[in-house]
């Protein structure tokens, strides 16, 4: 397989992996290539960046990112293969959705849960109406269609994955690596709530007329009808959300 085709856009490479900021380096980087393994801007079979290069993007050295690494394929996220086309490469698979894994990750965030709710959809409304009021270049406006047409496609499998995909391409077209950053991390907040969703076939259908939408209120330079579109999108998902935990 051609990993190469396989490797994500750098933006959303570098809002993963932007440097480490506590003095924690170990916990820290082991954390940001969870963030990128979960949220599939590295999904199963991907390539990680080279050694060198990632240690580079985190600010930490080698050493301290080989140990994260062996850590992580301890854990069964990742391996290394030796060769010409060796490297380290995910292993990583999404769980199935499940009600019961749904319920324990609410319980975990508790009363945290409304506030991320409310703090993702704040800055991913921002998102898109900022990324509608920009000049978007071919490249920009082909790769947002593309990541539409990979949840488009995309298995039940890889659905949610793509879906990452699809919203943190936004967050990069705003021109702000400190938004898509946030929009990562309050990704990362949700996550295993949103993966654990049953995936209903209605429901993805509606997904996707929803990021229709949105993508063409983001192309045609609609700021107002990209906000309210994302904002009728995240307000479904949260409302199945809490269906499922009644």
């Amino acid at each position: 397989m051609d990993q190469a085709a396989q490797t994500p856009m750098n933006g959303q490479v570098d809002a993963a992996f932007r440097p480490v900021r506590t003095g924690n380096a170990f916990e820290e980087t082991v954390e940001r290539i969870l963030q990128a393994i979960k949220l599939g801007v590295l999904a199963h079979g991907d390539r990680l960046p080279a050694e060198r290069d990632l240690a580079t993007r985190l600010g930490i050295s080698r050493e301290t990112l080989r140990e994260a690494l062996r850590s992580l394929q301890e854990a069964g996220y990742v391996e290394a293969r030796r060769g010409r086309y060796g490297g380290t490469f995910v292993t990583y698979r999404l769980p199935a959705p499940d009600v019961d894994q749904l319920r324990r990750a609410a319980q975990d965030l508790g009363a945290e849960l409304e506030d991320a709710l409310a703090f993702r959809l704040v800055l991913e409304t921002g998102a898109a109406d900022l990324a509608a009021r920009r000049e978007l270049s071919d490249d920009q406006r082909a790769y947002l269609l593309q990541r539409l047409a990979d949840a488009d496609g995309a298995s039940v499998e890889q659905y949610r994955q793509c879906d990452s995909r699809f919203h943190l391409a936004i967050g990069e077209l705003t021109g702000s690596p400190s938004l898509a950053a946030a929009i990562a991390d309050a990704r990362m907040r949700l996550n295993d709530l949103l993966n654990a969703i049953p995936m209903l076939g209605r429901n993805i259908d509606h997904a996707s007329h929803q990021h229709h939408a949105i993508t063409h209120a983001i192309l045609g330079g609609d700021p107002t009808t990209a906000r309210r579109a994302t904002e009728e999108h995240l307000q479904a998902t949260a409302t199945l959300l809490r269906a499922f935990l009644a």
